[in-house]
């Protein structure tokens, strides 16, 4: 097949929690198409798209995947998404591709965590969506209550256009209730007959629902129906769906198991029938509130949804075109940069697998190596004139600090950081001057694990995490004053400074210096000396190795020698000086402060509140809204640096937070004790 047009493709994004099938599925389809000869398996470890060490040893996808296929002369740009939470950044890049979110549920365990999640992202990002309803083949699979758990979680919007033969084992195919056939997989191919007698009741229900649910989308067709009390022929019951599934008044529920493959055609077929085409999605929004209709006319324009590293080829952007064709000979340029980008391959993706295309048009996907500059979330273009609204990525809530192993890793370590993080949004690198760590944020523990095991696997780069240090900070609570007197005759010109310095709380006003010398006590020159060794003793702290903050220092005394008197003889008298008094001055520890906004269903709110206390928190506020709980917190930031995993288990996984560091407080005297003694450690051991 040449390059298709736009009406003639269908992007479709699997999404849902984590062990729905999603994988199994695409790989299905793959195989009903033809694609592979082979029915890949995730358990089996032979799946065509779960082909990273990483996936393959936990036997659950990390990566998004591409695995485009042709049904019925329809190409079908099938995205498959990992489910587990610190993996959301690619379900978010599929959904920002696709015209069609389609949620893999399980037939026994039912919508899950991360199905709500990502059911309400979908939402919010304008994506159409639809629901298939997996593993009915297996012990405990029961269609008609995972229809209830769905209806009572997203509303009654939401339709079987199939309905299953039979349960558990006895799953034998489905029966489209539009078309009102059954289809039952045989060897390699799909057989259609007339409904069994023992599923014909339940299928023509099955209808009567479904009409109902969709009359609304059409007013002469409803009249026909609902008021002149005829049936719908398959054309008019077609029509009404492709404008109910476009509005989003109606969600259709499909009915497969992705291993048995039974269904799989089916659902092929009402893809091509039902599902939106790129044009029907509405324009993409730009950067600048604008929009951009999706268009084969006009120059090319494409954005990146997903970078991926390859070891042969290199670097890949994953783009969606938005107008124009795409081609080898394409010059673009990078909104973001500015710069041009030549390219100089177009590439189809099935799993790792890659295939040089003439030519790619307006909706569809195609994948380009080698762009140098180009990272996640750019936009190429002909004339660089647009830039798409970027995707709503989170902010990485989990940081750790990260080091090389051995020294041989160090200098590779830096490289393989920062190609890691161009790759991958949800990422985060920062080199903390204070702290002297560097320090990788990612969604989770399980993201940074996959991070490190990447850096070791895919650019020989050894890393280890170590502790993160808390960016703590001393101060002084009392007033105090001390002498700082240096003098020192080695034989030639000697050194000599003396000052008088008094220390004075200054709770939120920063350090202030105040020069009170009269009557020329310590000549003029001297006196910024005297600051800048100041400035250096709060650097590095007193109590325990911490910055000083909050004090006001006035020099108010002190001698000086007309010959061997110097800048440096000053600031290091003033040294001396500094740290005497605030040993005098009552010094404390003080901590970093969290504001933290949780959000957690109603009936976890408790667990969470009572744990607030027991880190040491206070609740600001509260407030509800449908049936979840939005608690405003202060905690120490040490309590709360990796709070990500300990929501999840404290809420089975259905909370939410943002965090933000807002001022210091005074750490308790036995805390303040354990973090000088570590700090002392540490130091003597570096």
């Amino acid at each position: 097949m040449g390059a298709p047009s736009t009406d003639k493709v269908r992007n479709v994004v699997l999404v849902g929690h984590g062990g729905a099938g999603k994988t199994s599925l695409a790989e299905a389809m793959l195989h009903v198409a033809g694609v592979t000869t082979r029915l890949g398996s995730v358990d089996e470890e032979h799946s065509n798209l779960d082909y990273d060490s990483e996936e393959v040893r936990r036997k659950s996808s990390v990566n998004l995947a591409l695995a485009p296929l042709v049904h019925n002369g329809i190409k079908i740009n099938v995205i498959d998404t990992p489910g587990y939470a610190d993996f959301i950044g690619d379900a978010i890049a599929g959904l920002s591709a696709a015209e069609m979110a389609l949620f893999v549920v399980d037939a026994v365990s039912g919508p899950q965590v991360q199905t709500d999640r990502l059911w309400k992202l979908a939402g919010e990002m304008g994506v159409a969506r639809a629901i298939l309803i997996n593993r009915l083949d297996k012990d405990n699979a029961d269609f008609e209550a995972t229809m209830r758990k769905l209806e009572d979680r997203y509303g009654h919007r939401i339709g079987a256009v199939q309905i299953p033969m039979g349960a558990e084992s006895g799953f034998r195919g489905v029966i489209d209730i539009i078309r009102m056939k059954s289809y039952h997989h045989e060897g390699d191919h799909e057989v259609v007959e007339d409904i069994p007698a023992e599923f014909t009741d339940s299928a023509e229900s099955a209808r009567d629902k479904l009409t109902e649910l969709v009359a609304e989308a059409d007013d002469d067709l409803m009249e026909k129906y609902l008021l002149e009390g005829e049936p719908l022929d398959q054309g008019e019951l077609e029509t009404l769906l492709n404008k109910a599934i476009a509005q989003g008044i109606f969600i259709p529920a499909f009915v497969a198991s992705a291993i048995s493959v039974q269904g799989i055609e089916d659902l092929l077929d009402e893809i091509v029938t039902f599902f939106p085409e790129p044009t029907a999605h509405g324009p993409i929004p730009t950067a600048d509130g604008g929009t951009r209709e999706v268009t084969i006319d006009g120059a090319v324009s494409a954005f990146v949804f997903k970078t991926v590293s390859d070891p042969y080829v290199g670097r890949l952007s994953l783009v969606k075109v938005v107008s124009g064709t795409l081609t080898p000979s394409s010059e673009l340029i990078n909104s973001r940069t500015g710069k041009k980008e030549r390219v100089g391959h177009v590439l189809k993706m099935t799993g790792k697998e890659t295939v040089d295309v003439s030519a790619v048009p307006a909706g569809d996907i195609a994948v380009l190596p080698k762009l140098s500059e180009t990272l996640t979330g750019d936009t190429l273009s002909a004339d660089g004139s647009v830039t798409y609204q970027p995707m709503p990525f989170p902010e990485p809530l989990y940081p750790v600090a990260i080091q090389a192993k051995t020294k041989a890793d160090e200098d590779k370590l830096g490289v393989a950081l920062n190609k890691l993080v161009e790759e991958e949004p949800t990422l985060k690198l920062v080199r903390d001057e204070e702290t002297h760590q560097t320090v990788l944020a990612g969604l989770g523990d399980v993201q940074i694990d996959i991070a490190i095991a990447r850096l070791r696997d895919r650019y020989h780069a050894d890393a280890e995490t170590i502790d993160l240090r808390i960016p703590y900070r001393e101060t002084i609570r009392k007033t105090a004053q001390a002498q700082g007197r240096h003098k020192k005759q080695t034989g030639g010109s000697g050194q000599f400074g003396d000052c008088w310095l008094r220390l004075e709380p200054n709770p939120g006003g920063g350090y202030e210096f105040v020069d009170e010398i009269v009557g020329g006590r310590i000549p003029r020159q001297f006196i910024p000396a005297v600051d800048k060794g100041v400035q250096e003793t709060m650097v590095q702290g007193v109590l325990a190795g911490y910055p000083m903050v909050d004090i006001r220092v006035a020099v108010y005394d002190g001698s000086y020698h007309s010959v061997d008197s110097s800048e440096i003889a000053f600031k290091t008298a003033a040294r001396i000086g500094f740290r005497s008094a605030a040993e005098k001055a009552e010094m404390v520890l003080l901590e970093p402060i969290a504001t933290l906004d949780i959000e957690v269903p109603d009936e976890y709110a408790g667990a969470v509140m009572g744990d607030i206390s027991s880190m040491r928190g206070r609740i600001l506020g509260m407030d509800s809204t449908e049936g979840r709980q939005h608690i405003h917190a202060q905690l120490p930031y040490a309590e709360v640096v990796h709070y990500s995993p300990h929501l999840r288990s404290l809420s089975s996984g259905t909370g939410s937070y943002t965090i933000k560091v807002e001022g210091y407080e005074q750490v308790p005297g036995d805390m303040a004790a354990k973090v000088i003694e570590r700090a002392k450690a540490e130091r003597e051991s570096s």
